[in-house]
């Protein structure tokens, strides 16, 4: 259930065998037990309040997406929660039309259309609280396949400091947020959490002196004192067309969803060195590379050492269960990958997470950012201009004191924060 390879090292008293099972026992009875929940709500009145209070658990297990997969048999319904998708339960064929349908109609997607791709919006309105839902699908051999990506809570929003910066990252993004002009980019693949970051950086800029505009598809959060633009790629208003007519608007600080294409990258460059702070994100692996995506954009490296002031690269990784920590000493592999010398190594404990019901049986409860922060210094702009690659531009960087991502998790392990397994996982997306 996604959940098995995790529990194959995260107790001391079991065997391997024996800590999945208990793992598997653990996770079957709370899915078992929402299952006959919502089975016993549709036998009674439908597929209507299943599908709201599936919405309801979703958001009270803190979940990011749902997925409804249809298959030969019937619909298969999972939650991602913390990164992972959990099986929920397999609705029977015979309800597959009807939650379809209805998920397609709270979304005011066309219930007739099923051989496209389309996209769909629940409002705040229509769930009766502070969430949005945006609904992805499109035709599967085995029927339509929806997607809900649940929009973050406005009333629980995170502050810069709660995201996972170190002590000296934090002071540096503090202090480059408060730069008159410039851009300052985070940067990481889809769901390393890039837009909390700037909305959190966005509200240290939102201030009654300054006038602050963002461009967003969507709009993920809603914030006071902020002037929101909602895109629409259908009435051809989009991203560019957007950033032009904000131009033309007197803004001090323009946030942009995300950099996707030349044109955007090249006038949110120049907003930045014409007297506007720009915020914005970027598909990029780390935040050197961001360098060399700009300039694939067409973006002129003498733009880019003048405009783009601070970069955040960006990975999550899962907190360790508090219900269910404890902790162990680190053995040779361990050791090796976290690079401890032997005296280190005998005064360090790690920690992990055995699996309980608080944490659908993971070992796991909430996620942490892991960080890499980068600005322009003399020496990094001298080496953009001379159009050094990404190792040279590295090594400089690392010379001037950057904190890496896979230093700043090694961090994170031997302060108990996370576990070793986690940062095998940060390490293995890097190497592919």
């Amino acid at each position: 259930m996604g959940t098995e390879a995790s529990q194959d090292t995260v107790a001391t008293t079991t065997t391997p065998a024996d800590s999945t099972s208990h793992s598997q026992r653990h996770l079957e009875i709370r899915q078992r037990a929402l299952q006959e929940e919502l089975r016993e709500l549709v036998d009674v009145v439908g597929p209507g309040p299943l599908v709201d209070l599936l919405l309801e658990r979703a958001f009270q297990l803190n979940a990011t997406d749902i997925h409804f997969d249809p298959t030969p048999v019937g619909l298969r319904v999972r939650l991602r929660v913390d990164g992972m998708l959990h099986d929920v339960l397999e609705l029977p064929q015979n309800l597959t039309a009807q939650v379809v349908s209805r998920l397609k109609i709270m979304s005011g997607m066309d219930i007739t259309e099923r051989r496209f791709a389309q996209d769909g919006h629940i409002s705040q309105a229509v769930l009766k609280h502070k969430r949005d839902v945006r609904v992805g699908g499109g035709p599967t051999i085995y029927g339509e396949r929806l997607v809900l990506r649940l929009m973050p809570d406005d009333d629980q929003f995170t502050q810069l400091d709660q995201l996972g910066f170190e002590a000296d990252q934090l002071e540096r993004v503090r202090k480059m947020v408060n730069i008159p002009y410039g851009v300052l980019l985070s940067v990481g693949p889809v769901g390393s959490g890039k837009s909390t970051t700037m909305y959190s950086c966005l509200t240290l800029r939102n201030r009654p002196t300054d006038s602050v505009v963002t461009i967003e598809d969507p709009v993920e959060r809603h914030l006071d004192g902020v002037n929101q633009i909602q895109i629409d790629p259908k009435i051809d208003f989009t991203f560019v067309k957007a950033l032009r007519g904000v131009l033309r608007q007197d803004p001090d600080v323009m946030m942009i969803g995300e950099i996707r294409d030349p044109e955007t990258a090249q006038i949110g460059v120049r907003a930045g060195l014409t007297g506007v702070t720009v915020l914005s994100t970027l598909h990029a692996s780390d935040a050197l590379a961001t360098i060399d995506v700009f300039r694939e954009l067409g973006v002129p490296p003498m733009f880019i050492v003048d405009a783009v002031k601070c970069v955040i690269a960006q990975r999550l990784l899962r907190r360790i269960c508090p219900e269910c920590r404890e902790t162990y000493k680190p053995d040779e592999m361990a050791q090796a990958a976290l690079k401890l010398t032997p005296e280190e190594a005998a005064t360090v404990e790690l920690s992990r997470g055995r699996g309980c019901d608080n944490c659908f049986s993971t070992g796991y409860s909430g996620r942490t950012g892991v960080f890499e922060v980068f600005s322009m210094t003399p020496k990094l702009r001298q080496a953009v201009l001379r159009h050094s690659g990404q190792d040279d531009l590295r090594e400089i960087a690392m010379s001037e004191g950057l904190v890496t991502l896979e230093e700043a998790a090694r961090h994170k392990v031997l302060r108990g924060e996370t576990s070793l397994e986690e940062f095998f996982r940060l390490l293995t997306a890097f190497s592919i």
